[in-house]
Parts: structure tokens; C-alpha cells; sequence
């Protein structure tokens, strides 16, 4: 008798004073894929290389679960800022959810995202002396703005510990916890200035990859940007040159499902406990004749199984052949904990029928070469024929267990 197995690897920004007709895109990437040294870390891993604030702040950025990107929108004066008059940085600080659309099967899953972080570089038209009087830059970066220099994020922002001045510049992070806009005023003339481009800090909360069967999927989100009530702006007196960002989300899911078998374990050789001779020895009857085979299944996502084998229907396999007879056999799968089965038992145990698919089964962890049992066994009722007299020799027959992800 040989069992045969199927294993499947599873295969988740240019005019400076005209209304912006341009529309920039960025695309944030993750992925699913099981990890043996961690198998109960059931998570996405944002592939997206940072840019821009968490490029040069990994360990802030990671401490918080952020992530960052640096997009090309500027932002420019489209009139001189004079003293009193403000600048009102605005990102959509609050969580949104759009759905990831799996591109085969178009079953969709929700992703939820924030900004966390704005940051950028403004230029002044003049240098930062020229404006405030005071010789030193640093100084003069501070007293040009009320509440000090740009480092210190204005309310309801939230200081990021970083600000890179220069005579014309000054680089700055701040942290958006909550919707609002953060309102920086000059405390003297300003003038013209820019911001050069935006890091964006984003926070991503991914539905759990066990649910989501393999493929791609994507799905789109798009924030105004500009003046007025826009996502993205930075108040009354800035136009930008793009009119709008587009996230572009692509999650990849690549599960595993494999089933191992020991060495030799293709071929299984049923009989009584403590084997025949006890039999042979005694005439009495054996009340069981199986044998238990053990297999390692790895898993991450829901999956059936099919027994095949020379049946009619229902549970029983024939085995035998015209030179000794023939008798029936069962199949008992149990499957490891950490899997779930039809009744949401973990640790699923039940008798295959042939040709009818059986599940679905779900992980509730990645299960990572853990051990299950196929147990071939005569049923009880079969035994007296198998051991009439005149019935000697080998019985065999062949039975195929599927695994298979599609479920």
C-alpha cells in the first residue's frame, strides 16, 4: 500500500502660480510570507524602501511603527507672508481604510493608513539674517517665527527632536497624532518662500495574511492637495503644484502549504498490534490491524483534502487482488494543533471519504513542520473475513491524500 502526497506552495510632484492640474503617485508595497524562525509572527512587512525622515531616523521610525516617503509636491507663496500671517500645515492625520482587491480571485480585504509625520524644506526668498537683523543663523531662524524656530512643531503637531537650518533654508519633522492643522506665524516679514518637496510618516494597519488567500492585492487611496479644505495643505497663502497624491497599495501574499513524509513512509504495512504471530500462536482473532504514519504538514492558510483510492463511495478502500482475496481499509487523518477543522476543533481528527473534498481548514498561526497521523486500519468488521482460512499472502492497494490551498 503506498500513500501518496501532493504538496502546494502557495503561492499579497509644475506651475508655481496657476491652479494645479498635476497628480502625483507613490506606491507602498508589502508582503506575507511565512517565516520558520518566527512562525507566529502572522504579519505583513512594509517592503516600501523609506525616504526622506525615516531614511535618516530608522530607529525613531521603527520605535514607532512608522514609515516614511519623500514625494516631489511643492508647495510656494503665491503672495508675500508678512507678519501675523501663518502657515497651516494640514495632513490627514486620522485613520482611512480602502479595500486591497486580490487581482484573480477579486476578493477584497480592508488596509487602514494615517499620516503620522509631515516634514519638508522651505527656502526664504532672502536669507534668514537679511529678514530678523540677527547674525546668527540659528538665532535668526528662531525669532523669525513665533514660538521659536521650526524644529518646534506648532499644536496640535508634535516635536520629532530634529531641524537642519541654513541661511535660506531650514529642514524640519513634525509628528500629526491627531487631525489639525498645525499653524506656524511669522513674527516678522517673511516674504516669498517654498517647501521643496514632503516626507510623508505613515502608519499602516494590514488585515491578518492567514485569512487572505495567495495572490496580489491592490487598491488605491487619494488625498487632495492644495489650499483651502485639502488633505494636504499648508494653508491660505501656498498653492501647490500637484493636485492631488495617490497611494498606491500593493499587498503580496505567499503562503506555504507542504506535506513531508519520513523516509519510507510512501508505504504503509498494516497489522495487529504486536504483530502476526501472537495470531499464528494462539488462533485468537485480532480486534485492530493499523498502522499509524506520521507526516509534517507546514501551513498558512485554509486548505481541504480529498482521499482518491479503489472505492464506490464513502470511507471504505478496497485492497487485495484476485490471488489472495480482498478486504476494505479506512483512512483517520489528524491534523496538528494550531489547525482548525470543520466544528472549529483545534487539532482537527476524522475519517477521509473518497473523492469528497474535506475542510476547510484554517490555520490560527503559521504551522511550521509540525507533526500529524494518517492511521490505515481494517474496520472491525472486516477482520473475520480477512483472516478466513485459505486467505494467505499480500493484500495491497494504493490510496492519494491531497492537500490543495484552493479552497
Amino acid at each position: 500500500m503506498s500513500v501518496k502526497k501532493l504538496t502546494v506552495f502557495m503561492a499579497l510632484i509644475a506651475a508655481l502660480s496657476l491652479p494645479s492640474v498635476e497628480a502625483a503617485n507613490q506606491e507602498i508595497r508589502a508582503l506575507f510570507q511565512p517565516d520558520s524562525s518566527q512562525p507566529n509572527k502572522n504579519v505583513f512587512v512594509n517592503k516600501t524602501p523609506n525616504s526622506g525622515y525615516c531614511a535618516d531616523f530608522p530607529s525613531e521610525c521603527a520605535s514607532n511603527g512608522m514609515f516614511s516617503i519623500r514625494v516631489p509636491i511643492r508647495f510656494s507663496t503665491f503672495t508675500p507672508l508678512f507678519s501675523s500671517n501663518g502657515v497651516w500645515v494640514k495632513v490627514p492625520a486620522a485613520w482611512q481604510v480602502l479595500n486591497v482587491t486580490n487581482q484573480q480571485t477579486q476578493q477584497t480585504r480592508p488596509v487602514e493608513v494615517r499620516i503620522s509625520g509631515i516634514g519638508s524644506r522651505f527656502r526664504l526668498s532672502k536669507p534668514v539674517t537679511e529678514l530678523t537683523g540677527e547674525s546668527d543663523v540659528g538665532e535668526a531662524h528662531r525669532k523669525l517665527w513665533e514660538g521659536s524656530s521650526w524644529v518646534y512643531a506648532a499644536p496640535p503637531c508634535l516635536y520629532s527632536g530634529w531641524g537642519l537650518p541654513s541661511p535660506t533654508t531650514y529642514q524640519f519633522f513634525w509628528k500629526t497624532p491627531v487631525q489639525g492643522s498645525c499653524i506656524k506665524t511669522a513674527a516678522m516679514d517673511v516674504g516669498h518662500m517654498d517647501f521643496e518637496y514632503l516626507d510623508i510618516a505613515y502608519e499602516l494597519r494590514t488585515p491578518d495574511p492567514l485569512t487572505m488567500p495567495t495572490g496580489t492585492y491592490t487598491g488605491a487611496l487619494t488625498y487632495s492637495v492644495g489650499a483651502g479644505g485639502a488633505d494636504f495643505n499648508m494653508g491660505p497663502f501656498f498653492r501647490a503644484d500637484d493636485s492631488s497624491l495617490t497611494l498606491d497599495f500593493v499587498l503580496d501574499v505567499h503562503h506555504a502549504l507542504k506535506v513531508d513524509l519520513p523516509p519510507g513512509g510512501d508505504k504503509v504495512t498494516m497489522e495487529p498490534v504486536g504483530g502476526w504471530q501472537r495470531w499464528i500462536d494462539t488462533g485468537r482473532m485480532p480486534t485492530e490491524i493499523y498502522r499509524d504514519q506520521q507526516f509534517y504538514l507546514s501551513a498558512s492558510s485554509p486548505f481541504k483534502v480529498m482521499m482518491i483510492c479503489n472505492s464506490l463511495g464513502g470511507t471504505e478502500c478496497g485492497i487485495g487482488n484476485n490471488e489472495v482475496g480482498f478486504s476494505k481499509f479506512e483512512v483517520k487523518l489528524t491534523l496538528p494543533r494550531g489547525i482548525t477543522g470543520p466544528g472549529n476543533s483545534d487539532g482537527w481528527s476524522g475519517t477521509l471519504s473518497h473523492n469528497t473534498w474535506l475542510g476547510p481548514f484554517e490555520p490560527t498561526r503559521y504551522v511550521d513542520r509540525k507533526p500529524g497521523t494518517l492511521r490505515f486500519q481494517i474496520p472491525r468488521r472486516w477482520i473475520e473475513s480477512l483472516l478466513k482460512p485459505g486467505m494467505n499472502g499480500t493484500l495491497w492497494g494504493n490510496v492519494t491524500i491531497i492537500f490543495d490551498s484552493e479552497v
